[in-house]
């Protein structure tokens, strides 16, 4: 059953890291059962909303029914409101409702194909409770090809919003409002930002119970445990009771169909084992979890070229990719500080001293997973000194919470 999360209650670092893998041990079973037969235990829907009639956006959707409704969230420089598509599949059972949002960042566009993947693979007759899918919701931003709104806010730091604040925070309080508080769960979509890459991934604060949940609903997806950034939608979901995970997969500007796939297919899972859905997909491996990550930099400026590929696992002092002089043809190694695994990268590029280019999930037992938590966003561990032609593990804030 979801669960309360305890919210900041006083466990010693031992008895949490055991709640927590006690709740991720029979994650592959219950979502290949699940999956597999659509007969979740019911107990998974106890936030279930009533049903046949969902009522969104002053539209009533009826049940066995999809709908395309408009979200205005406010009137544009020519007193014109500018409204974006919210797709609606409403079942005819009574279930959970899913939140889907997607190009909160205008850049970011593999979520919005996702949505639609997701969406129009449904059946609503087969639907027990909602999905509601928003594609683009900085459409101001998608329509200029950039990660903000055009006041240069980033809208993705202004949730739950404020109705008489700025531009960013009236758009982010009319969808929290209007949209996101009808939900049961959210699922938010993005992809690496600033010409990098991320691995497909839940992020979630694992802290709490009912994120821990449904984050072991999507297959064997990795999971890295971050609270979220202050302002982001997931962190404001999450903290007005909605569980929510984000979604990263990819890079920003292009749709990558096997990315995309990737997402669709982990929302098809968690549908199926919430008991919203019966599709036959079976995931047989855990979802492996990553407790910290680090962003590891680059020591030197000129060419960056990779080494490893996304998804690889790496050890203490492999590798990762050189930095060479394109005037003296000199070549730094960028090594790994940690054990893990490579989940997001920099594109090859150019780039200055200090660039971080490579995002490696922490095994467990490199770092005890608890230290720290109440400041746990990607880890609060301060420089270290490094040798020429080595790469540094200082966490970048801005990187961990670019969702």
């Amino acid at each position: 059953m979801l669960r309360q999360g305890f919210n900041g209650a006083s466990f010693a670092p031992a008895a949490r890291l055991g709640l927590l893998m006690a709740a991720l041990a029979p994650c592959a079973p219950y979502a290949a059962e699940s999956a597999t037969t659509g007969t979740a235990d019911t107990s998974a829907v106890a936030e279930a909303v009533e049903m046949p009639a969902l009522h969104l956006l002053g539209t009533t959707v009826a049940a066995g029914t999809t709908a395309t409704l408009t979200w205005s969230p406010g009137a544009n420089y020519d007193g014109q409101e500018n409204p974006r598509a919210v797709l609606v599949a409403n079942g005819t059972s009574p279930g959970p409702v899913m939140c889907l949002t997607g190009v909160v960042h205008g850049d970011e566009h593999n979520g919005l194909e996702v949505v639609r993947r997701v969406f129009h693979s449904l059946d609503p007759n087969r639907l027990n409770g909602a999905v509601i899918g928003v594609p683009i919701v900085n459409l101001d931003g998608f329509r200029r090809g950039t990660r903000y709104l055009p006041d240069r806010r980033d809208l993705n730091r202004y949730f739950p919003g404020r109705r008489n604040g700025s531009s960013a925070s009236r758009i982010a309080f009319s969808l929290f409002n209007d949209v996101v508080l009808r939900c049961s769960f959210l699922v938010d979509i993005h992809t690496g930002s600033f010409h990098r890459t991320n691995l497909p991934q839940l992020r979630g604060d694992l802290t709490n119970l009912d994120v821990l949940e449904l984050s072991r609903r999507f297959g064997s997806t990795v999971i890295l445990h971050n609270r979220g950034g202050s302002g982001t939608l997931r962190r404001a979901a999450t903290e007005a009771g909605i569980p929510a995970v984000t979604l990263e997969a990819g890079e920003p500007l292009r749709i990558q169909d096997k990315e995309v796939r990737q997402g669709t297919r982990a929302i098809h899972n968690a549908l199926a084992a919430l008991g919203m859905y019966k599709r036959n997909t079976l995931w047989r491996e855990p979802p492996p979890v990553y407790y910290q990550s680090r962003w590891v930099r680059v020591n030197g400026g000129g060419v960056l070229l990779a080494d490893v590929r996304l998804g690889a696992r790496v050890d203490e002092g492999d590798r990762l990719g050189t930095v060479t002089d394109p005037i003296t043809n000199d070549m730094r190694e960028v090594l790994s500080p940690y054990k893990g695994r490579v989940l997001g990268m920099a594109l090859n590029q150019v780039v200055l001293p200090g660039y971080a280019a490579f995002h490696i999930g922490i095994e467990a037992a490199a770092i005890d997973p608890f230290e720290g938590a109440d400041d746990f966003d990607g880890g609060a561990e301060p420089a270290r000194a490094s040798e020429p032609g080595q790469a540094t593990d200082a966490p970048d804030r801005d990187l961990e919470n670019s969702e």
